[in-house]
C-alpha cells in the first residue's frame, strides 16, 4: 500500500467523509431524476430520499466524526484501522449496490440496505464498548450519543422492514430523524459547542432529558398525524431551546467564522420549530401542505449547517492545519443558508401554488453545488494530507 493509501486511512473520519460528500452528490441526483420522472426508481421516491440522506450520506458523516471523536470523549484508546476500514468498505459497497439497484433491481436494493443495516450495526457496536470501557467520570453525554445511535439502528430496521410493510415507512422516517439524526447532532453540538466557544454558563438542570422527551412527543405526534399536539411541540420547543442557548452566552457576533457557523446552526433548532410550528397553523386554517418545510428546514438550516462546520473543523484540525476558515470557507458556509431560503420557497411554491417549480431545480442545483465544491476544497486535505 502506497502512502497516499495510507494517509487515507490514517483517520476515521476521512474515508467516511469523503463517502459522505460523494454520496450526497450521487443519492440527491437519483433522486431529482427520479422525482421528475426522468428514471423509473425500483422503490418508492419517499423512501429513495429519506433513506439514503439518512443512511448513506448523514451517517457516514457521523461515523467518520464519532469514530474520531467518541474515544476522546470517554478517555479510551482509538479505534484501530482495521476496525474502520472494514466498516468503510461495508458502506461503500452498501452505497454502490443501492445507486445501481435504484435503477435496475429493487432486490439489489433489499442487499444494498442489509448490507448498510449490518455495518450499521457494528459501528454502534464499536461505540456501546468504548462507552462501556469509559474512564471518563463523566459519561452523560456519551449516553445520550450511544442512544442516538441505537435509535437509529432501530429506525434502519424499520426503513427495511417498511419496504415489504409500507405503513411502518412514516414511523421509520419520524424515529430515524428527530431521534436519530436531529437529536444526536443535538447531542454533540450541545457538548461541543459551549466547549468551543468558551461558554461556561450553567446549562439548564434536565436540559438533554427534557429535549429528548420533547422530541420523541414530537416524533410520536408527527408519526400519528396529531397536528394540534405536534403544534404545541413545536412550540414549546422553539421557546425553550431559545431561552437555553440565548442563556449560555455564545457571542457569535464576536466570533471568527469556524465558530459562529456552529452558533449558526445551534440557533437553527428553535428557529426551525417555529417555522413548522408556524407551517401547521396554516396546513389547519389554509388547508394546504408545506411539503415537509418543517422536516427540511432541520435538516439543511441545523443538521447541514452543524455537519459542514464540525466537518470543516475536523478535517482541518486533524490534518495538523489551523482550525480557521477563510474566505472560501465562509462562502460555503452562507452558501448553506442559501440552500435553506431556496428549500423554504419551494415549499411556499407548493402551499400556495404560484408555479415556480423551477426552485425545485435551483435548491436542488445549490445542494450538488454545496457539497461539490465543499469536497473539491477539502478533498486533498482528506485524502492526501495536502492543504487545498
Amino acid at each position: 500500500m502506497n502512502k497516499k493509501e495510507t494517509y487515507f486511512l490514517s483517520q476515521p473520519h476521512q474515508p467516511f467523509f469523503i463517502l459522505g460528500i460523494v454520496n450526497a452528490v450521487i443519492m440527491m441526483l437519483l433522486f431529482a431524476l427520479g422525482y421528475k420522472g426522468i428514471i423509473s426508481p425500483t422503490i418508492d421516491t419517499l423512501t429513495l430520499h429519506s433513506y439514503s440522506l439518512i443512511f448513506l450520506v448523514f451517517t457516514n458523516f457521523f461515523t467518520g466524526f464519532l469514530f474520531t471523536t467518541f474515544p476522546r470523549f470517554n478517555q479510551t484508546q482509538t479505534i484501530i484501522k482495521s476496525y474502520y476500514s472494514k466498516i468503510f468498505y461495508a458502506n461503500a459497497v452498501a452505497s454502490t449496490l443501492f445507486a445501481i439497484g435504484i435503477i435496475i433491481s429493487r432486490d439489489l436494493v433489499i442487499v444494498a440496505m442489509l448490507t448498510a443495516f449490518i455495518s450499521h450495526f457494528f459501528i454502534i457496536y464499536k461505540l456501546t464498548n468504548i462507552y462501556k470501557s469509559s474512564m471518563s467520570a463523566d459519561k452523560s453525554d456519551s449516553f445520550w450519543i450511544l442512544g442516538a445511535n441505537h435509535l437509529g439502528l432501530l429506525s434502519h430496521l424499520l426503513f427495511i422492514i417498511a419496504l415489504f410493510i409500507p405503513s411502518l415507512l412514516n414511523a421509520a422516517i419520524n424515529i430515524a430523524f428527530y431521534l436519530y439524526l436531529i437529536f444526536l447532532a443535538f447531542s454533540v453540538g450541545q457538548r461541543m459547542i459551549p466547549f468551543f466557544s468558551h461558554s461556561f454558563a450553567q446549562k439548564g438542570k434536565y436540559f438533554i432529558e427534557i429535549t429528548f422527551t420533547l422530541f420523541v412527543l414530537k416524533s410520536l405526534f408527527s408519526t400519528s398525524g396529531f397536528i394540534g399536539l405536534e403544534l404545541i411541540i413545536d412550540i414549546v420547543l422553539a421557546i425553550y431551546l431559545f431561552r437555553e442557548f440565548y442563556s449560555w452566552q455564545l457571542h457569535p457576533f464576536n466570533s471568527p467564522p469556524i465558530l459562529w457557523v456552529l452558533h449558526l446552526a445551534l440557533f437553527w433548532l428553535p428557529l426551525s420549530f417555529a417555522l413548522s410550528a408556524v407551517s401547521l397553523i396554516a396546513e389547519l386554517f389554509l388547508d394546504t401542505s408545506f411539503y415537509f418545510l418543517n422536516i427540511h428546514l432541520l435538516a439543511l438550516g441545523f443538521l447541514t449547517t452543524v455537519l459542514i462546520g464540525f466537518g470543516t473543523r475536523v478535517t482541518l484540525g486533524h490534518a495538523g492545519l489551523p482550525p480557521q476558515a477563510d474566505k472560501f470557507a465562509k462562502n460555503i458556509f452562507f452558501l448553506i443558508q442559501a440552500v435553506v431560503l431556496l428549500r423554504l420557497l419551494y415549499s411556499l411554491n407548493i402551499a400556495f401554488g404560484w408555479g415556480a417549480n423551477f426552485l425545485f431545480d435551483i435548491s436542488f442545483s445549490a445542494w450538488l453545488l454545496l457539497f461539490i465544491l465543499w469536497g473539491a476544497r477539502y478533498a486533498k486535505v482528506l485524502i492526501f494530507g495536502k492543504k487545498s
